[in-house]
């Protein structure tokens, strides 16, 4: 049974992402830029406060970026309060000259460094989150009404970019359906910060105009508004499998002095999810010179990098690839496409020998100069090119032996010759690289490895150690490190990886019940290999605080592999990432774990998880008991027409209804919790009463829970929802009831956004 005990662990564990420090600290080094990037500083967080370090790798130096003791005695002298010099009460600081100014204690503070005194500031607002600004830092860019305007930074001058902005025709706009407007609101933000992309001079922006005139109109409805009146209807561009419109971008170049508009001489982008520019689907030559972007039909076979002249809007062809199935120049649909147009030729990602390689190709007349890399391994990310010396760095998935979704960086010549390990050992690598320098950061764990951050030049040389996560908060609370494991898929031949939770307090003499938490992809995987489980992950480690076995699974047709494993899920999303290979996984674990009780298995997951969810239970009644399904998918049918055309197919109404969930809903056998926001923009609330309706028609028990004002993620009430799927799975699973407990609210601030939406 779940105790109080444990039930307050999950909670903390479950706020792990919001709360940097509080349970791991040292883990996440995110650079603030100086000096070009020849500097950098960063803050460590503890739980209580911060410190803040000053990092030179040309030096190999790592210091405190000023005298914390000093400046805590100052602030405390000023303020009247106390200051802990090893936990300083502020979240970031400004440098003005010698000094530093901060946020504390409900006012604005400047401190000097030269005799560290600290006195009450005239408040300097950061920047605004809606504004670009440029390369210079003289100009800003943002939306205002359907157009864009642009704002001197030195003396405030507003000018318009654009003037013929129209409803459902804007400048700079993404596409409506992924445009997260409740989250918005809640933020008290009007949107989303324009998608624009400066030329490297500052003088102008590439944009793109949207159009989704003809795009379907879809509804909410705000039962209760803030305001406490009449219920609000909510209105949402948002295409569905096989519409006829979808929504699409004009590319444009706008002259920021000049005022001239320049529109790309080709057809506008299909747009169905995601901003060119956001993607980086589009980009400027580092000279400026021209634009390049990447296209491809709507059956995404063929994928084509194109030339934009930002004199003329002249559009060329530099080269195209056509495959069988999706073309893609990255399998994770969030990352930007593995594609760098060097001065005279192209990098080109590939996977026409079923991994992803680098081929090289003549950047004028777009023929193949010859391949870059080879192997039983597949490129991730490019890091860096050397024109000069003709060599590539970048990381490569599938070179250790134990997990080969672990990232190793790596260096080849472009001619194909002299491949080497930059970093030659077992670990995951997450790399940062600032623009043009000798080196780059170095996060290297696994999933039960906490990591060591290190700043390393290209040789793989560590020039100086930043941090070694400290995890001592996190194992008091109970948690022990999850066990990455292989077995065989339902074909009994691929091998298949996942990561095994042992619940809190764990006895092997004891029978436990398992959750698979769920997550199907197919654009990212659910079991990511480094330290940190993200957002993916945020319920594995509270449920197996609960005391339950958690396990989660990559099965066939998830990103990370080669693309025939990949394409395992193409026209088969209704498989839900393989649920035969989770069963096949669960079984394989437990004839070696006499303690994982297969007879009390739950399904858990969110978004494509929720639908994974029910389809479990729907599938495999025998084996899955119970299930949550948070912010589920359940009807492909009426769901995000850009994700399930790029992987049911463009035209495959077949494949769109076997993903359905709604129609499989007399084959309920376990308890369902069914839970959705009542203003999700991105799965929309009909999903889960769609399948609620059909569950009521063919007599079935279930548990739904309407959340009114919610979006897609329950930011808001987070603990909430969380507690009440806990309280569902502790009853059916463990056959108990569960203890009384009042879940602390979890703030809304910029690290659970990170978390959970990138």
């Amino acid at each position: 049974m779940s105790t109080l005990e444990d039930y307050q662990a999950a909670e903390r564990l479950l706020h792990r992402p919001a709360r940097p420090g509080e349970l791991v600290v040292g883990d996440k080094v995110r650079p603030q830029w100086i000096d070009g990037g020849a500097r950098f500083r960063y803050a460590v967080d503890n739980g209580a406060g911060r410190r803040f370090v000053l990092v030179d790798p040309a030096a190999g130096s790592r210091e405190p970026a000023f005298d914390h003791a000093r400046l805590a005695a100052a602030l405390a002298a000023a303020s009247g309060q106390p200051v802990d010099p090893g936990a300083l009460p502020f979240a970031a600081v400004e440098p003005v000259g010698n000094a530093v100014e901060f946020a504390a204690f409900g006012a604005y503070w400047r401190c000097r460094l030269d005799d560290y005194t600290c006195e009450p500031a005239a408040f300097t607002p950061p920047g605004n989150p809606l504004e670009v600004p440029s390369p210079d830092g003289k100009v800003a860019v943002s939306r205002r009404g359907h157009d864009l305007w642009a704002r001197s930074l030195s003396d405030g001058r507003e000018w318009p970019l654009t003037s013929d902005g129209e409803p459902d025709h804007p400048y700079g706009s993404g596409p409506d359906c992924t445009g997260n407007r409740t989250l918005m609101r809640k933020l008290g933000l009007p949107h989303l910060p324009p998608a624009v992309a400066w030329s490297p001079d500052s003088t102008k922006v590439l944009t793109h105009r949207t159009d989704e005139r003809d795009v379907r109109r879809t509804h909410l409805v705000e039962s209760r508004p803030a305001d406490g009146g009449a219920p609000l209807l909510h209105t949402q561009r948002y295409a569905y499998p096989g519409d006829e419109n979808l929504p699409r971008a004009e590319l444009v170049v706008l002259d920021v002095a000049e005022g001239t508009v320049v529109r790309a001489q080709a057809e506008p982008l299909l747009m169905p999810q995601l901003s060119p520019i956001t993607t980086q689907w589009a980009w400027w030559a580092p000279d400026g010179s021209a634009v390049y972007y990447l296209s491809r039909p709507r059956d995404l076979r063929t994928l084509t990098l194109n030339r934009m002249d930002p004199a003329t809007g002249a559009v060329t062809t530099v080269l195209s690839e056509t495959g069988a199935t999706r073309v893609e120049p990255n399998q994770w649909a969030y990352e930007p496409p593995i594609v760098r147009v060097l001065a005279d030729e192209v990098l080109w990602y590939s996977q026409r020998d079923d991994r992803g390689h680098l081929y090289r190709y003549d950047l004028r007349s777009g023929a193949l100069s010859g391949r870059v890399t080879s192997g039983p391994w597949s490129v991730r990310r490019i890091l860096h090119v050397d024109e000069t010396e003709r060599v590539v760095y970048f990381t490569a998935s599938g070179l250790v032996d134990e997990d080969p979704y672990r990232r190793t960086v790596c260096r080849v010549g472009l001619d194909g010759s002299g491949f080497a390990k930059v970093t030659d050992d077992a670990l995951d690598h997450v790399v940062t690289v600032p623009d043009g320098r000798e080196y780059f950061l170095d996060s290297a764990s696994t999933v039960d490895t906490p990591p060591v951050t290190t700043v390393r030049d290209w040789a793989g040389r560590v020039l100086v150690e930043l941090e070694r996560a400290d995890v001592g908060k996190l194992v008091a609370t109970g948690w022990t490190p999850p066990e990455r494991f292989r077995v065989k898929a339902a074909d009994g031949v691929t091998d298949i990886h996942g990561v095994l939770y042992r619940p809190r307090g764990f006895d092997p003499a004891r029978r436990y019940p398992v959750v698979d938490s769920l997550y199907p992809g197919p654009q990212v995987e659910r079991v990511a290999p480094s330290f940190d489980p993200g957002g993916m992950g945020l319920d594995a480690e509270p449920l197996a605080a609960l005391g339950f076995v958690v396990v989660a699974v990559d099965g066939r047709g998830t990103p990370g592999r080669s693309k025939s494993f990949h394409d395992a899920s193409y026209g088969r999303l209704a498989d839900a990432g393989c649920l035969a290979d989770h069963v096949a996984a669960l079984r394989q674990l437990a004839s070696t774990r006499p303690w994982m009780d297969l007879d009390r298995v739950g399904a858990f997951g969110h978004s494509g998880g929720g639908f994974a969810a029910a389809r479990a239970m729907l599938d495999f009644p025998e084996v899955y008991r119970a299930g949550v399904a948070l912010s589920g998918s359940h009807d492909a049918r009426c769901f995000n027409a850009g994700f399930v055309e790029s992987y049911d197919g463009a035209d495959d109404a077949d494949a769109w209804a076997r993903s359905s969930n709604v129609d499989l809903a007399d084959r309920l056998a376990g308890k369902l919790l069914l839970v959705h926001g009542e203003l999700d923009d991105q799965v929309h609330p009909d999903h889960t009463l769609r399948l609620a309706d059909r569950l009521i028609a063919a007599d079935k028990d279930f548990e739904l829970l309407l959340v009114p004002g919610a979006e897609h993620t329950f930011i808001d009430c987070l603990s909430y929802v969380r507690k009440r799927c806990w309280d569902f799975l502790v009853r059916a699973l463990m056959d108990t009831e569960p203890p009384a407990h009042r879940p602390a609210p979890l703030p809304l601030g910029p690290e659970l956004l990170g978390e959970l939406f990138g």
